[in-house]
Parts: structure tokens; C-alpha cells; sequence
């Protein structure tokens, strides 16, 4: 007949005893092993990126946005009528011309009566930097 061995001891015919190597707890005082639950884990981290991802996109939304102005500003300067070079770090005042097309000029909107747009000043990138606009239905 053959040797019945008690429940507490653990036994492998192809291994012996073998609770040492075991990667789990074998006896009975031995603490429970209980599977975390990672799925409230995961929720935070999801929820933590996808915040992290929204920020950046605003991010990124609104400096695309501050480009698109200065695009804007500088194809509407650039298609501006003036006839001088204009200099770098010097500030031109834009104006509505009585055909409708806008011109660049000098002359400051408080000497001059004419239909004030905007104050621009050209870096040494060539590209116009907005100083100061009116509201109007120009832009």
C-alpha cells in the first residue's frame, strides 16, 4: 500500500519535497496570497496620461494659434503697399488706404487722420512683430 502523505507537506513525484523552490507559500501559517486588484491602478494611469496628453494638445492648440496670427499679420504686412526699405527694429504704422488696400508708413496714428489698422515693427528675422492693433473688420 501505498504512503499517504499528510495535506501540510508538499510532494511532487518528479521533484521530491520541494516547498523551498516553490515561488509561493506552501504551508499553513504561511500569509494568504491574494491577486492585487490593478484595475483601479490602471484607471488612475489612464486617467493621469490622457490629462497629461490634453494638456500638451492645448499646448500645442494654442501656440499653433499664436502662429497662425503672426502668419496672418506678416502676409498682411508683406501685401502692404510702401515704397522704402523698410529697417530693422524700426516701428511703421499700417493703414487703410481710400481704395481699400492697406499701406505701411511712418507717420503715427495721433499725426495723421487716416484709418488706423495696426503698429508693426520689423525684426532681424524679417518678420513683423505686432505692436498694436485697432479692432477692426480689417483683420
Amino acid at each position: 500500500m501505498e504512503e499517504k502523505k499528510p495535506d501540510n507537506i508538499v510532494y511532487s513525484e518528479e521533484n521530491g519535497y520541494n516547498a523551498n523552490i516553490l515561488p509561493y507559500a506552501t504551508n499553513i501559517g504561511a500569509p494568504v496570497i491574494r491577486v492585487d486588484d490593478v484595475v483601479a491602478w490602471k484607471s488612475r494611469g489612464i486617467h493621469n496620461v490622457n490629462k497629461e496628453f490634453a494638456n500638451k494638445f492645448d499646448e500645442l492648440k494654442a501656440e499653433y494659434q499664436k502662429l497662425m496670427e503672426e502668419y496672418k499679420w506678416n502676409e498682411l504686412v508683406y501685401n502692404a503697399r510702401f515704397s522704402f526699405e523698410p529697417v530693422i527694429g524700426e516701428i511703421y504704422h499700417m493703414y487703410a488706404g481710400n481704395d481699400g488696400n492697406a499701406f505701411l508708413s511712418l507717420i503715427s496714428p495721433e499725426e495723421w487722420n487716416k484709418e488706423y489698422i495696426a503698429t508693426v515693427k520689423l525684426n532681424s528675422d524679417k518678420k513683423w512683430i505686432l505692436l498694436d492693433k485697432k479692432n477692426s473688420g480689417f483683420y
